[in-house]
């Protein structure tokens, strides 16, 4: 008789089920967060009578955030994940209740600042706690559920915010969230524990604390610097001495960010390195190629082709939708027994430049909306393949002690390539407000598909 053979894990088996919960209502609960923020803001900061805060409050995670995955990195590496995700939770309770209960639009602001880093923590420590918590054979189906994650929320967060905002208060929107952080702790909590009692984790020497501290200073001066260049590329577009503090800003954010990035980000990043760099850098350029052109197509198709906002806001719909189907075929067993990490991104960075031409002949006039953004569904299926590849294989090439460093620079990379993408085109289009062309969206939709086009090239030396 042959011995029986155990049974293939899942992520529906007793033993990962729980973890599997948790993870994904943890992701499910950022992805609300993030579409009812988005949909309350201009209430918020009219009641408040803060409108002037508003583009402060919109690019106020993003700065902490560069802060956070880098220091939630070096933090997994030393302690494990299970103190950075306690840590985001309490980061997370604190933002939602200065938000919530915010008189005035400066402590929003401070909340909003308190977000972002919660959500760096929350997303380098999930990350570091799926390699502990689930066989190698599941993290491409764990990915692939936390893009599934984020379609309800992108389906049905506005509406259900903008319900409870106009039928009770906008302040309810982020205490209900510390409610619903509660349950999802508890389905999180067995998997925390069972990682901090199995993972032992080394005293760090001296040098180890030297070089913590510095990474985590230079952090800082990357979003200081990332900061200054959003502002810059804003002021740039106004006259006279806003204009050349505008100028001022961007020398001085581009001063401090360089050398910053040299050192927060894996060596060999900027020029394409074999492995961890590599995978880095396709992140980065993936976040600067998708994320400009989605973030920039709901614009186009109201000012040029007079689409309303709901009508418009089709393309983030498409996005979540496609972004969902892509990351589900790449995590079928079919898939990953075939395919090598190479193969997909090649096969998706391939779509998401076939599909970004699309929008670039949208802003033409070139082809009717449906067909624009048919191709704008090919590009999203793209990421969806590409980015939880990327992920998965970035911890396959770590090793334990360095699991959340490198995925706190995956998350990094994109966080700044995609702020001074918006940066530069946002500039573009504020200085040619008043009179918007099809040309200007054409130029920047086309920079867009050579990013993709580059990391499509960048492919190979992910292995």
């Amino acid at each position: 008789m042959s011995a029986p053979t155990s049974p293939r894990p899942s992520l529906h088996d007793r033993h990962h089920l729980p973890f599997a919960i948790g993870a994904v209502a943890l992701v499910t609960l950022g992805a609300f967060e993030n579409r009812a923020v988005t949909t309350v803001l201009p209430t918020v900061a009219r009641e408040l009578d803060g409108l002037w805060l508003f583009g402060a409050a919109s690019a106020a995670p993003l700065v902490t955030f560069v802060v956070a995955t880098t220091v939630a990195g070096l933090w997994a590496d030393r302690s494990g994940p299970t103190r950075v995700l306690y840590a985001g939770m309490a980061v997370f309770v604190a933002a939602e209740l200065l938000m919530g209960l915010a008189p005035s639009m400066v402590p929003f602001v401070g909340g909003r600042l308190l977000g972002g880093f919660a959500e760096g923590l929350f997303d380098v420590g999930l990350t570091v706690l799926v390699a502990r918590a689930l066989p190698a054979v599941l993290r491409p189906k764990m990915f692939a559920t936390f893009a599934a994650a984020w379609v309800l929320p992108s389906l049905l967060g506005p509406s259900v915010a903008g319900f409870v905002a106009e039928q009770w208060h906008w302040r309810l929107v982020f205490l209900l969230g510390v409610a619903l952080l509660l349950p999802v702790a508890l389905f999180l909590r067995p998997a925390m524990t069972r990682s901090a009692a199995t993972h032992a984790v080394p005293t760090p020497d001296e040098a180890q604390r030297l070089r913590a501290r510095r990474t985590t200073g230079w952090a800082l001066v990357a979003a200081t610097g990332l900061a200054a260049v959003t502002a810059g590329g804003s002021l740039l577009t106004r006259e006279g001495w806003l204009q050349v503090t505008g100028g001022a800003l961007l020398v001085a954010g581009a001063t401090l960010l360089v050398p910053a990035l040299r050192v927060v980000l894996p060596a060999g990043t900027l020029t394409g390195a074999p492995g961890i760099p590599a995978l880095t850098a396709l992140r980065g350029l993936l976040g600067a190629a998708f994320g400009t052109a989605g973030g920039l197509l709901p614009l186009l198709l109201t000012e040029l082709r007079g689409y309303g906002p709901t009508a418009a806001g089709v393309s983030l719909t498409i996005t979540g939708v496609f972004w969902a189907a892509g990351s589900q075929l790449q995590g079928l067993r079919a898939v990953q027994a075939r395919a090598s990490v190479v193969g997909l991104l090649r096969s998706g960075f391939a779509l998401i430049t076939a599909g970004l031409v699309g929008p670039v002949l949208l802003a033409l006039d070139a082809v009717p909306v449906w067909l624009g953004l048919a191709g704008w569904a090919v590009a999203a299926t793209g990421i969806g393949i590409t980015s939880p590849t990327i992920s998965t294989h970035v911890l396959t090439l770590s090793t334990e002690a360095d699991q959340g460093r490198n995925s706190a620079a995956s998350f990094l990379a994109p966080s700044v390539t995609q702020a001074l993408a918006f940066a530069a085109s946002g500039a573009a289009i504020a200085w040619q407000a008043p009179h918007l062309t099809g040309g200007l969206f054409a130029v920047v939709m086309a920079a867009c598909v050579v990013m993709a086009a580059a990391a499509l090239a960048l492919s190979p030396r992910a292995r």
